[in-house]
This record gives C-alpha cells, sequence and structure tokens, in this order.
C-alpha cells in the first residue's frame, strides 16, 4: 500500500534522474519498435512519451527533449499535496514540470537541458521536508 502521509512522503523521497532523453509525440497509433513510457489517449490523437531514439528511428514528429525523473518513494494515489509540493519547488526554480502518476511511483518530465537542476531541487526537497 502506498504512503499517504505527506511529510513522509517528502522525507522518502528519493528522486532519481533517467539517464536518456525522452521527446513527446502524437499519433494514431504506434509503429513497430516504438515502446511509449507514457501514452494518453485525446480526443486529437495519442500521446506518447518516448525514448529519442526511438523516435528518431521511426521518424516520428516529435517535441520536448526531457528528461524523466521518478520519485521512488511509493506514494498512494489518494496522497494529498505531493504533486503540488515538487511542482511549487520546480516552478520557484523556473522548472516545467509534466506529471504522469503510475501505480508506484510519480515521475517527472523537465527540460533535459535543465534535468540536474531539477534534481538538486528535488534532493533539496527531499533533505528539507515540507
Amino acid at each position: 500500500m502506498g504512503i499517504v502521509d505527506l511529510a513522509e512522503l517528502l522525507s522518502d523521497l528519493s528522486a532519481r534522474l533517467d539517464p536518456e532523453p525522452y521527446v513527446w509525440a502524437t499519433l494514431t497509433e504506434a509503429p513497430h519498435g516504438v515502446e511509449p513510457v507514457v501514452i494518453v489517449r485525446e480526443a486529437e490523437g495519442i500521446t506518447v512519451v518516448l525514448p529519442e531514439e526511438q523516435a528518431r528511428a521511426a521518424e516520428l514528429p516529435h517535441e520536448f527533449r526531457s528528461a524523466r525523473i521518478t520519485l521512488e518513494v511509493h506514494s498512494s494515489l489518494e496522497a494529498v499535496g505531493l504533486t503540488a509540493v515538487f511542482a511549487r519547488t520546480l516552478a520557484d526554480e523556473g522548472i516545467s514540470a509534466n506529471v504522469v502518476a503510475g501505480f508506484h511511483h510519480d515521475h517527472i518530465f523537465v527540460p533535459w537541458d535543465r534535468r540536474r537542476d531539477a534534481l538538486e531541487a528535488l534532493e533539496r526537497l527531499q533533505a528539507n521536508g515540507a
């Protein structure tokens, strides 16, 4: 079962930076060899987040070269305030945060060139608590 208490979530945050760049694309169906890490169906089409290398190999038009930071804490889907706290922390640093909540972890996609700044800000958040 996931953690609900915000103070406990922040103390156990443990942000991990994924080493490869990801990009965002929209399509009607995923081509062979494309394995998105995120799929969102919208009225306008299917948004996918996938490794940049796969998008290039499949010749998919894409944008927003980003880094994925995974919060290793097992947050409950019913936890209140976690997204607001880390989004505010990153906003204070001028870093955009595109958040995807999985069953076990939150994943934050930040601009690739600001990935280290984002990771440092999240590490400070963990060290300082709420």
